[in-house]
Protein backbone atom coordinates (compact mmCIF):
# COMPACT_ATOMS: atom_id res chain seq x y z
CA UNK A 1 0.00 0.00 0.00
CA UNK A 2 3.09 2.15 -0.40
CA UNK A 3 6.58 3.34 0.87
CA UNK A 4 6.16 5.16 3.67
CA UNK A 5 9.63 6.68 3.59
CA UNK A 6 10.83 6.44 0.06
CA UNK A 7 13.06 3.49 0.53
CA UNK A 8 15.64 2.48 -2.31
CA UNK A 9 17.46 -0.55 -3.11
CA UNK A 10 20.68 1.46 -3.00
CA UNK A 11 23.68 1.64 -0.67
CA UNK A 12 24.25 4.81 -0.63
CA UNK A 13 21.01 5.05 1.14
CA UNK A 14 22.13 3.08 4.06
CA UNK A 15 19.83 4.67 6.68
CA UNK A 16 16.66 3.88 4.28
CA UNK A 17 17.77 1.19 2.78
CA UNK A 18 14.07 -0.82 0.70
CA UNK A 19 14.97 -4.89 1.34
CA UNK A 20 11.78 -6.25 -0.41
CA UNK A 21 11.18 -9.74 0.18
CA UNK A 22 8.58 -12.04 -0.60
CA UNK A 23 7.16 -12.32 2.96
CA UNK A 24 7.44 -8.70 3.46
CA UNK A 25 9.22 -5.60 2.77
CA UNK A 26 11.25 -3.11 4.87
CA UNK A 27 13.27 -0.09 5.22
CA UNK A 28 16.42 -0.75 7.31
CA UNK A 29 19.34 1.65 8.79
CA UNK A 30 22.64 0.41 8.85
CA UNK A 31 23.57 3.76 11.39
CA UNK A 32 20.89 1.85 13.86
CA UNK A 33 20.96 -1.79 12.60
CA UNK A 34 17.41 -2.53 12.66
CA UNK A 35 14.39 -1.64 10.84
CA UNK A 36 12.61 1.78 10.70
CA UNK A 37 9.52 0.15 8.95
CA UNK A 38 8.52 -3.00 7.98
CA UNK A 39 5.27 -3.71 5.85
CA UNK A 40 3.29 -6.66 4.78
CA UNK A 41 -0.24 -8.45 3.97
CA UNK A 42 -1.87 -10.30 6.16
CA UNK A 43 -4.54 -13.32 4.91
CA UNK A 44 -5.50 -17.14 5.05
CA UNK A 45 -3.44 -17.49 2.55
CA UNK A 46 -0.55 -16.58 5.08
CA UNK A 47 -1.57 -18.78 7.66
CA UNK A 48 -1.50 -22.67 8.36
CA UNK A 49 -0.15 -25.16 10.99
CA UNK A 50 3.75 -24.49 10.39
CA UNK A 51 5.40 -24.26 13.88
CA UNK A 52 7.44 -21.53 14.53
CA UNK A 53 11.00 -22.08 13.62
CA UNK A 54 12.85 -19.91 16.29
CA UNK A 55 16.09 -19.76 13.62
CA UNK A 56 17.23 -15.79 14.83
CA UNK A 57 19.74 -15.45 12.18
CA UNK A 58 21.37 -12.80 10.44
CA UNK A 59 20.27 -11.66 6.74
CA UNK A 60 23.02 -12.08 4.55
CA UNK A 61 20.96 -10.34 1.58
CA UNK A 62 22.45 -7.13 3.59
CA UNK A 63 25.22 -5.45 1.10
CA UNK A 64 28.79 -6.77 1.67
CA UNK A 65 30.56 -4.98 4.23
CA UNK A 66 27.71 -3.75 6.32
CA UNK A 67 27.31 -5.18 9.77
CA UNK A 68 25.29 -8.07 10.18
CA UNK A 69 23.38 -7.90 13.52
CA UNK A 70 23.37 -11.88 15.69
CA UNK A 71 21.01 -12.99 17.58
CA UNK A 72 23.26 -13.04 20.21
CA UNK A 73 23.99 -9.66 20.20
CA UNK A 74 20.87 -8.92 22.35
CA UNK A 75 21.96 -11.54 25.09
CA UNK A 76 21.67 -9.76 28.37
CA UNK A 77 20.68 -7.01 27.09
CA UNK A 78 17.20 -6.85 28.93
CA UNK A 79 14.97 -6.39 25.51
CA UNK A 80 13.39 -8.58 23.71
CA UNK A 81 14.62 -9.58 19.73
CA UNK A 82 11.69 -8.04 19.04
CA UNK A 83 9.44 -9.42 15.68
CA UNK A 84 8.25 -6.29 13.07
CA UNK A 85 6.33 -9.01 11.09
CA UNK A 86 5.23 -11.42 13.47
CA UNK A 87 5.99 -15.64 13.02
CA UNK A 88 2.56 -16.03 13.82
CA UNK A 89 1.46 -14.08 10.52
CA UNK A 90 3.78 -16.05 8.33
CA UNK A 91 2.72 -19.87 9.19
CA UNK A 92 1.54 -21.27 5.99
CA UNK A 93 4.90 -22.81 5.25
CA UNK A 94 8.37 -23.41 7.03
CA UNK A 95 9.74 -20.89 4.54
CA UNK A 96 7.73 -18.25 5.56
CA UNK A 97 7.78 -18.30 9.12
CA UNK A 98 11.73 -19.17 8.94
CA UNK A 99 11.59 -15.80 6.83
CA UNK A 100 10.63 -13.55 9.87
CA UNK A 101 13.28 -14.77 11.92
CA UNK A 102 16.37 -12.41 10.11
CA UNK A 103 17.60 -10.12 12.28
CA UNK A 104 16.63 -7.49 9.78
CA UNK A 105 12.53 -7.92 10.93
CA UNK A 106 14.00 -7.41 14.53
CA UNK A 107 14.50 -4.50 17.18
CA UNK A 108 15.38 -4.25 20.40
CA UNK A 109 11.97 -4.37 22.17
CA UNK A 110 10.77 -3.74 25.90
CA UNK A 111 9.33 -7.00 27.15
CA UNK A 112 6.65 -5.66 28.64
CA UNK A 113 5.95 -4.19 25.18
CA UNK A 114 6.62 -7.48 23.28
CA UNK A 115 4.82 -9.33 25.16
CA UNK A 116 1.83 -7.09 26.26
CA UNK A 117 -0.07 -5.17 24.58
CA UNK A 118 2.19 -5.41 21.19
CA UNK A 119 1.24 -9.37 20.84
CA UNK A 120 -2.40 -8.83 22.21
CA UNK A 121 -2.60 -6.35 18.93
CA UNK A 122 -0.81 -9.30 16.72
CA UNK A 123 -3.40 -11.71 17.87
CA UNK A 124 -6.37 -9.20 17.38
CA UNK A 125 -4.75 -8.93 13.85
CA UNK A 126 -5.28 -12.36 13.09
CA UNK A 127 -8.81 -12.86 14.46
CA UNK A 128 -10.14 -9.74 11.94
CA UNK A 129 -8.94 -12.48 8.88
CA UNK A 130 -10.61 -15.35 10.50
CA UNK A 131 -13.47 -12.34 10.53
CA UNK A 132 -13.06 -12.28 6.27
CA UNK A 133 -10.68 -9.62 5.96
CA UNK A 134 -7.00 -9.07 4.41
CA UNK A 135 -4.67 -6.86 6.25
CA UNK A 136 -2.30 -4.31 4.80
CA UNK A 137 0.36 -4.08 7.73
CA UNK A 138 2.86 -1.56 8.70
CA UNK A 139 5.17 -1.25 11.78
CA UNK A 140 8.08 0.35 12.43
CA UNK A 141 10.13 2.90 15.29
CA UNK A 142 11.12 5.95 16.13
CA UNK A 143 12.95 8.17 18.96
CA UNK A 144 16.12 6.98 21.04
CA UNK A 145 16.33 4.75 23.80
CA UNK A 146 13.84 2.43 25.43
CA UNK A 147 13.36 0.81 28.95
CA UNK A 148 14.27 -2.96 29.21
CA UNK A 149 14.06 -5.57 32.32
CA UNK A 150 17.83 -3.85 32.70
CA UNK A 151 17.25 -0.49 32.89
CA UNK A 152 16.94 2.38 30.10
CA UNK A 153 19.32 1.56 26.91
CA UNK A 154 19.90 3.97 24.55
CA UNK A 155 21.90 1.10 22.46
CA UNK A 156 22.98 -2.27 22.66
CA UNK A 157 26.79 -3.10 22.89
CA UNK A 158 27.72 -6.49 22.18
CA UNK A 159 31.30 -7.99 22.39
CA UNK A 160 30.98 -7.90 18.70
CA UNK A 161 31.31 -3.84 19.28
CA UNK A 162 28.66 -2.81 17.16
CA UNK A 163 26.03 -0.89 18.34
CA UNK A 164 22.53 -1.34 17.98
CA UNK A 165 20.05 1.66 17.94
CA UNK A 166 17.33 1.23 20.41
CA UNK A 167 14.26 2.93 19.77
CA UNK A 168 11.91 5.19 22.13
CA UNK A 169 8.29 4.30 20.82
CA UNK A 170 7.04 1.21 18.71
CA UNK A 171 4.19 2.46 16.14
CA UNK A 172 1.58 -0.09 13.70
CA UNK A 173 -1.44 0.74 11.48
CA UNK A 174 -3.43 -1.79 10.03
CA UNK A 175 -5.63 -1.24 6.99
CA UNK A 176 -8.91 -3.83 7.25
CA UNK A 177 -9.97 -4.62 3.77
CA UNK A 178 -12.96 -6.92 3.58
CA UNK A 179 -12.07 -10.06 1.22
CA UNK A 180 -13.38 -9.96 -2.39
CA UNK A 181 -12.66 -10.31 -5.86
CA UNK A 182 -10.43 -7.69 -7.70
CA UNK A 183 -7.78 -5.59 -6.06
CA UNK A 184 -8.14 -4.63 -2.41
CA UNK A 185 -7.06 -1.02 -3.45
CA UNK A 186 -10.65 -1.02 -5.36
CA UNK A 187 -12.05 -2.01 -1.59
CA UNK A 188 -10.81 0.60 0.12
CA UNK A 189 -13.42 3.71 0.74
CA UNK A 190 -14.14 6.57 3.03
CA UNK A 191 -15.33 3.88 5.25
CA UNK A 192 -12.70 1.28 5.68
CA UNK A 193 -11.42 0.52 9.08
CA UNK A 194 -7.87 1.52 10.33
CA UNK A 195 -6.54 0.78 13.51
CA UNK A 196 -3.20 2.83 14.06
CA UNK A 197 -1.25 2.17 17.81
CA UNK A 198 1.99 4.23 19.32
CA UNK A 199 3.29 2.22 22.41
CA UNK A 200 6.50 2.89 24.78
CA UNK A 201 9.38 0.81 24.28
CA UNK A 202 9.52 0.77 27.80
CA UNK A 203 8.29 -2.01 30.75
CA UNK A 204 5.00 -1.44 33.54
CA UNK A 205 2.89 -1.70 30.45
CA UNK A 206 2.41 -5.32 29.95
CA UNK A 207 -1.11 -5.92 31.17
CA UNK A 208 -2.39 -2.75 29.57
CA UNK A 209 -4.96 -2.71 26.62
CA UNK A 210 -3.48 -2.11 23.09
CA UNK A 211 -6.72 0.25 22.44
CA UNK A 212 -5.47 2.47 24.81
CA UNK A 213 -2.28 3.56 22.74
CA UNK A 214 -4.94 4.19 19.79
CA UNK A 215 -3.95 6.91 17.55
CA UNK A 216 -4.25 8.84 13.92
CA UNK A 217 -2.30 8.00 10.99
CA UNK A 218 -2.50 11.28 10.33
CA UNK A 219 -0.64 11.44 13.95
CA UNK A 220 1.73 8.86 13.54
CA UNK A 221 2.83 10.36 10.34
CA UNK A 222 3.50 13.58 11.92
CA UNK A 223 5.67 11.81 14.80
CA UNK A 224 7.51 9.79 11.93
CA UNK A 225 7.85 11.79 9.27
CA UNK A 226 6.42 9.07 6.82
CA UNK A 227 3.94 8.93 4.26
CA UNK A 228 1.61 5.91 5.46
CA UNK A 229 -0.54 3.83 2.99
CA UNK A 230 0.68 6.55 -0.03
CA UNK A 231 -1.20 4.28 -2.48
CA UNK A 232 -4.53 5.26 -1.74
CA UNK A 233 -6.36 7.72 -3.13
CA UNK A 234 -5.79 11.05 -1.45
CA UNK A 235 -9.36 11.66 -1.12
CA UNK A 236 -9.60 8.45 0.81
CA UNK A 237 -6.42 8.95 2.97
CA UNK A 238 -7.27 12.43 4.19
CA UNK A 239 -10.76 10.76 5.66
CA UNK A 240 -9.50 7.18 7.32
CA UNK A 241 -6.30 8.87 8.09
CA UNK A 242 -7.44 11.71 10.44
CA UNK A 243 -9.94 8.80 12.15
CA UNK A 244 -8.60 7.44 15.63
CA UNK A 245 -9.96 3.46 15.63
CA UNK A 246 -12.72 3.39 18.23
CA UNK A 247 -14.15 0.13 17.90
CA UNK A 248 -14.44 -1.66 21.57
CA UNK A 249 -14.31 -5.30 20.42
Amino acid sequence: MGNPSGATASTANANNYLMDKPQYALSYNNAKRIPNWVSWQLSSAWLGSTPRQDDFRPDTTLPSGWYRVTSSDYSGSGFDRGHMAPSADRTNSVSSNSATFLMTNMIPQAPDNNQGPWAKLEDYARTLVSQGNELYIVAGVYGECGTGSNGNRCTLNPSSGVSIGVPNRTWKAILVVPNGSGSALNRVNTATRLIAVDMPNAQGIRSNDWRSYRVSVDQLEARTGYNLFSNLPVTIQSVIEARVDNVSN
